[in-house]
Parts: structure tokens; sequence; C-alpha cells
């Protein structure tokens, strides 16, 4: 009888081990999966494409360019506020033509419109000299030209 209880328990303790190995380790799922544990794809799966960012509003746009204009032009905060608003009206309309999307010769014509009103807005509303090197700023597409330091080359 001691035997028979000996062997009992050394089928128990087996039988107890393998349960933990096979929890631990992943041995014998079922799936006839012999390896160690559960057996992962190492390339990553792509779940979806990557979103494109949103398009800027009229709003965005024109404040990532009002401080050049600002500085450039040395506007006054009533000056600024007159030509920030003009030019978030012109931005949104041509934003607005975009999503029209009409043919070119109608697109030219109401870019022209905007443009033509823009212009006579700030002319009423902005003093001469700041109107024209506004105008200026404009025909070179608000980019204001930074000094560079000239480096003198030493001669041997």
């Amino acid at each position: 009888m001691k035997t028979y209880s000996k062997l009992l328990i050394a089928i128990l303790i087996m039988f107890g081990t393998y349960t933990e190995l096979q929890a631990q380790y992943g041995y014998g799922n079922g799936y006839g999966n012999r390896g160690y544990g559960s057996q992962r794809n190492s390339i990553p799966q792509a779940t979806s494409q990557p979103e494109e960012p949103d398009p800027l509003t009229a709003d965005q746009i024109v404040d990532l360019e009002m401080p050049n204009i600002t500085e450039s032009l040395g506007l006054n905060p009533f000056e600024e506020a007159i030509v920030r608003t003009s030019l978030i009206k012109s931005v949104q309309a041509r934003i607005e033509l975009q999503i029209l999307k009409l043919e070119p010769e109608k697109t030219r014509e109401a870019i022209e419109k905007i443009q033509k009103e823009q212009d006579e807005e700030l002319k009423t509303s902005l003093p001469e000299e700041k109107y024209d090197a506004f105008k200026k700023l404009q025909k070179d597409r608000f980019k204001t030209k930074k000094k560079k330091k000239k480096k003198d080359k030493k001669e041997d």
C-alpha cells in the first residue's frame, strides 16, 4: 500500500508540474504546437494608413503670416486688425474656390476679383505708405529679406 500511495503522489506531482509548465510556457496548447510559448509574428501589422493632417483654416494661415507682416510694415494694433480681417476674408474665399474645383479660366477670374476686393479694402483703410509696403511684401510672397552677415575671407 505504501508503494501505491508513493506512486500516486509521484503521478500527482508530475501532473501538477506538467499543468504548471503548460500554463507558464504554453506547452501543449491543444493545437499541436509543441514549441516554446505562443509563437508570434515579428512583422508588425499595419492596422490602417496614417491619416493626413487636416488642412489649415483661413484663421490659422493668416495667424502664421501676421507676425511677419506686422513686423515688416510696423502696423499699429488697429491697422493690424484691418489687415488681418481682410486677409482672412480673401484666404477663406480662395479656400472655397479650391473646394469648388472650377475650370481654370473661372478660377483665375474669381481669384482676380478676390484680389481686387482685398486691394480696395486695404487701400481705403491703410495709410498710403503702409499700403504700398504691403503690396511690395505681397509681391515678394510675404517673405522678409533677412540680412546675411558676410564673412571676410582671410588671405594667407
